[in-house]
């Protein structure tokens, strides 16, 4: 299905079909953009389109519930959200000048790949409410967080134990597992962390990224490139960079918020440039709390003008 306006695309997309390509024109859609009809394995939906292809939505309208869900006569002011609605494959397009870029909610099994993400208000893309087993990979997220630099995330996974009341719907957490984030173009000036790893979470891969730490907000302590929360993370062939302005504190982090969180991530292959202003490439916050599931760095990252090292602890050969 082909579409030229954000009338086509809202209703293609609201009368989805699996195994559906909706192929967008260049031009500006500006509206908002819901996807709700779950594809298969076999017959994903698809929207794909070109770089010049842009979905906007700059300002939210009417009242939602306070746990978001599509209601009619409410806008949240998302560039595209999937909620309900797993195995889409979003391509290509660009998303911009909205509150929140993509926010997939309880959708898994979707792959966003070469998307361009920027001017953002809060978070560039997020994988939310159990949305497990998603892909982004090729993409640009930048300028985030122009709104509120606190939660301007470029990839943000899964939600912080304050949100689970709202978003968590496995157990009562937010089980965005075994998302891969790969070979995507973070920065500059994403306000808050570039991949926002949360609690709750675990078998995550974050490979071949490239972060561009200019314009780190450092607000809600959001001064790292990537911050750890979740567990059995791999984390690997990452290259990462930080120069003025910006507040920065280490290029990889880990916290403990919850028992058993922040636990079991490596570290391989990593290349850390912390411009001088960065302590450790890689940050490990308490060792105490992983007594049985240790977080590793490889010595086969590196890392440059760091006025503390490679880490704060003992990195393990390999």
């Amino acid at each position: 299905m082909d579409v030229s306006t954000a009338a086509q695309l809202q209703a293609a997309v609201a009368g989805a079909r699996p195994g559906q390509t909706i192929r967008l024109a260049p031009g500006v859609y500006d509206g908002s953009f819901i996807g709700t009809t779950p594809g298969t394995a076999a017959a994903p939906i698809t929207v794909t389109g070109p770089r010049t292809a842009v979905l906007t939505n700059p300002t939210s309208a009417g009242s939602g519930p306070s746990c978001p869900t599509p209601t009619p006569g409410w806008d949240p002011g998302y560039g595209f959200w999937l909620a309900g609605a797993p195995y889409w494959n979003l391509t290509g397009f660009t998303v911009a000048d909205a509150k929140k870029g993509v926010v997939l909610d309880d959708s898994p099994h979707v792959t966003i790949d070469g998307l361009y993400v920027h001017h953002i208000g809060d978070e560039g893309v997020h994988f939310r409410r159990s949305s497990s087993d998603g892909v982004i990979r090729n993409s640009t997220v930048e300028y985030t967080g122009t709104a509120q630099p606190a939660y301007g995330e470029g990839v943000y996974l899964g939600s912080a134990n304050s949100n689970w009341a709202c978003h968590g719907n496995s157990g009562g957490v937010d089980r965005s597992d075994r998302v891969q984030v790969l070979n995507n173009h973070i920065g500059p000036y994403v306000a808050a962390e570039h991949i926002d790893v949360k609690e709750g979470t675990v078998d995550g891969v974050i490979r071949g990224n490239t972060f561009d730490g200019r314009g780190i907000a450092g607000q809600n302590s959001a001064d790292s490139w990537v911050d750890v929360k979740g567990t059995g993370y791999l984390i690997q062939g990452n290259t990462g960079t930080f120069a003025t302005p910006g507040t920065f504190a280490n290029g990889y982090e880990t916290h403990n918020p919850v028992a058993g969180s922040g636990c079991g991530n490596v570290w391989r292959d990593n290349v850390s440039d912390l411009g001088g202003v960065g302590r450790y490439a890689i940050n490990v916050t308490s060792t105490s709390k992983c007594d049985e599931l240790l977080n590793v760095v490889y010595t086969s990252n590196s890392v440059t003008n760091a006025t503390g090292g490679l880490t704060n602890i003992s990195p393990t050969s390999g």
